[in-house]
């Protein structure tokens, strides 16, 4: 007689890996979901254990992200994952059409509220790629135009519209989540481009020219520190600053732990390195809390394997 698990593996797990594989045919890139659910397998960013491949930093679902099919195989043969598509780094722009989670009757529809958008626009509703949520709602996938880098939204285009980018992702088809199965509407359906229209509501107001060439430099001239140790403070803040999207979480690390050494030292005092370190961490597009929970670490561990300045 054969055992139930062993007929849920037969009857689930291929088909899981299939979609998998389905969308990183099409470039999305793939990660696992907890079975069942929306939440990304894997541990949690404040449990991180900064070892492994999160050495350098926590790695997120974003950046664990792939289009390997021999990874994707292997990580598919483990359990019945669902699938998570990261729409940054796969060129995507998802609007997501919420159902309202109650019954009342003003509640916003995102479809309908997307719908009248599209009218008083003078522009028709997109024909792309099309997803059937598992709670009835719609995901329309567009092409991310090639200048600037949108990111997620919450009701930026309307009640009950979200849009997903850098920084978020969606579950794909071929998910089922909660017992309820997301589902292509028209599997051949080519990806639109995003529409110009849609892309200028999209687009995040130009960004201030950053301080740190002035507030930076300023802050390191003020210290009585070598030379060296203030071009060191000035390079890292700028590289932490420039540092392109998918990279920015390492690359802070990599400076905490560069200029942690000059703390243990005594040649900058902890609260300089930490202040431009933020500053440059949210130039760059990180949150306040992911760069103090990344300079946090680092620097803690900088400091314990660096000795100080001996007496």
């Amino acid at each position: 007689m054969t055992h139930p698990t062993e007929i849920r593996r037969v009857r689930i797990w291929p088909r899981l890996l299939d979609a998998a594989l389905a969308a990183a045919d099409r470039g999305w890139h793939v990660f696992p979901l907890q079975p069942g659910t929306k939440q990304p397998a894997g541990h949690r960013e404040d449990r991180c254990p900064r070892t492994g491949r999160c050495s350098e930093g926590h790695l997120k679902p974003e950046q664990r992200a792939t289009t390997d099919p021999d990874l994707i195989r292997a990580c598919w043969a483990q359990a019945p994952y669902g699938i998570g598509i990261a729409t940054g780094p796969s060129g995507l722009v998802v609007i997501d059409l919420d159902v309202p989670k109650t019954n009342t009757k003003d509640a916003p529809d995102g479809a309908t509220t997307f719908r009248a958008l599209c009218e008083r626009a003078a522009h028709s509703t997109p024909t792309t790629f099309t997803v059937r949520t598992g709670s009835g709602g719609w995901h329309l996938y567009f092409r991310a135009p090639n200048t600037g880098q949108l990111r997620n939204s919450a009701g930026k285009l309307g009640a009950g519209i979200d849009t997903r980018a850098w920084g978020g992702y969606v579950v794909a088809p071929g998910t089922t989540v909660s017992g309820r199965p997301y589902t292509a509407l028209h599997p051949h359906t080519a990806v639109a481009p995003l529409p110009a229209w849609l892309h200028t509501k999209l687009a995040p107001p130009p960004r201030p020219v950053p301080r740190l060439c002035t507030a930076t430099t300023a802050a390191a001239a003020a210290i009585s520190a070598p030379a060296y140790v203030r071009a060191a403070l000035r390079n890292e803040t700028s590289a932490v600053a420039t540092a392109p999207e998918g990279s920015r979480n390492r690359v802070l690390v990599r400076a905490a732990r560069a200029l942690g050494r000059f703390i243990a030292s005594g040649d900058l005092a902890r609260d300089v390195v930490e202040e431009a370190l933020n500053e440059a961490g949210q130039t760059a597009g990180l949150t306040a809390r992911e760069c103090h929970a990344a300079l946090t670490s680092a620097l803690n561990w900088s400091i314990a394997h660096n000795p100080g300045r001996a007496a």
